[in-house]
């Protein structure tokens, strides 16, 4: 964790002048990045760039313990209380190292400090603090609250940046209220169809989102929605540190993922509606099990992923819900939702194809009813901007630590921000 934050501290600065400047060493990099020129009298000591690593794995824990399960799981759900209090948590780490904090309309949470030139466009990095239930600590938090502590760093050894630098916290990177992942990133990116839609979402206690927001002290107001819309050029740059989810890096030994590319997701609902009955009175010539055919299209979407010739394709029936879902009942109706990802978006999209194409195939083999399919959200993909990726390579190397070309393919909050 320390190299991982030593390493984000250098991108902070590394950032905004990587294009320009091919293998710049810590010194050199830090100067062009701040107000002064470091052979200059100053306070700053490059070799002071020392990370406080029992009192940020503290501030983990203490986090993770504002959480709707028991330890050592994470349950920690938008706008809920537990969610609140982890607010407050990050908000009071940013005003201690400094930062001033403002929130937008949902809840995004800003950290900024000045650089000598604050008009300059900022330097921005974070991640998220929501979890979905039973998740682990880092998840996001290290990102958030890794950057803050990467900011107490850079003040510790008396640096000054010119532009700018950021931490952000955005809101509801997991899906779990309202079913739709990386809501404040989506909307900061200037998400339209997102903020309507907000308008009149609900959850499952059918609990809207505007309530659910207002609830936690944002705003109740839906023409609010679209103040969170950032002008372009407000950011020069971003950088997210995140764990990788996936057994690469720890398989490799290697310690450092340089991500080119954020694989583009899918997610679908689909609904079957077929006929409901006894276990023991209907004999199976006469059935239309809604529930079978959910297995059907299950299986079809593993078909259809492994079919499209490229590793890279992925898909997942994370969701399965049987109405009335009882033993001895045959199921009526059935509920499936779909996680398709790959960095291609047309082979992605041609899946998503054969997955419809499948599901209406399936209502006549075994005369069900397709009651829904719909595509809640179809992104593009994200490439890395190549000033960015050299700057995590001259980071890593800045450090000697071990590091690979990889492709991202869990999506975080980095693929909204990159539009």
């Amino acid at each position: 964790m320390v190299h991982s934050l030593l390493l984000l501290l250098l991108l902070l600065t590394l950032t905004a002048t990587s294009a320009q400047h091919d293998g710049p060493s810590i010194t050199a990099t830090m100067e062009q990045f701040s107000g002064y020129k470091i052979h200059e009298p100053h306070s700053f000591q490059p070799s002071s760039l020392s990370v406080d690593a029992q009192a940020l794995q503290n501030q983990i824990d203490e986090l993770a313990a504002f959480s709707d399960s028991p330890a050592p799981s994470v349950t920690r759900v938008l706008y809920t209380d537990k969610d609140v209090l982890g607010r407050r948590y990050v908000k009071t780490q940013m005003e201690l190292a400094g930062l001033s904090v403002r929130e937008d309309a949902v809840g995004n949470i800003f950290g900024r400090w000045d650089g000598l030139e604050p008009e300059l466009a900022a330097v921005a990095t974070g991640s998220h603090i929501d979890a979905i239930p039973y998740s682990g600590k880092y998840d996001g938090v290290v990102g958030v609250l890794g950057a803050i502590e990467a900011i107490r760093v850079l003040k510790r050894s008396g640096f000054k940046p010119r532009r700018p630098l950021e931490v952000i916290s955005f809101t509801s990177e997991e899906p779990t209220r309202f079913g739709i992942g990386c809501l404040g990133s989506r909307l900061l990116a200037g998400s339209e169809d997102l903020a309507n839609s907000l308008k009149t979402s609900t959850d499952i206690q059918n609990i809207s989102f505007l309530d659910a927001a207002g609830s936690a002290g944002y705003s109740k107001n839906e023409d609010d929605l679209s103040s969170v819309f950032l002008k372009k050029g407000t950011y020069s740059a971003f950088v997210e540190l995140h764990i990788e989810q996936g057994p690469i890096l720890e398989d490799e030994g290697i310690s450092i993922g340089i991500v080119t590319a954020i694989a583009a997701p899918a997610s679908l609902t689909v609904e079957f509606e077929g006929n409901g009955g006894h276990a023991g009175a209907a004999l199976m010539p006469n059935r239309n099990d809604a529930g079978l055919a959910a297995s059907e299209l299950a299986l079809a979407v593993e078909r259809h992923v492994l079919d499209s010739g490229s590793i890279d394709t992925v898909g997942t029936v994370g969701i399965l819900e049987l109405h009335p879902g009882a033993i001895n009942s045959i199921p009526s109706k059935s509920h499936l939702e779909i996680d398709t990802r790959d960095i291609d978006e047309e082979r992605r999209n041609k899946v998503v194809e054969k997955i419809h194409q499948s599901a209406i195939k399936i209502t006549k083999t075994r005369g069900v009813k397709l009651s829904d399919f719909r595509v809640i959200n179809q992104d593009p993909p994200a490439i890395s901007d190549e000033a960015v990726i050299k700057a995590v390579e001259t980071a890593t190397k800045e450090l000697n630590l071990t590091s690979k070309l990889m492709i991202s393919r869990a999506y975080h909050d980095s693929l909204f921000m990159a539009r």
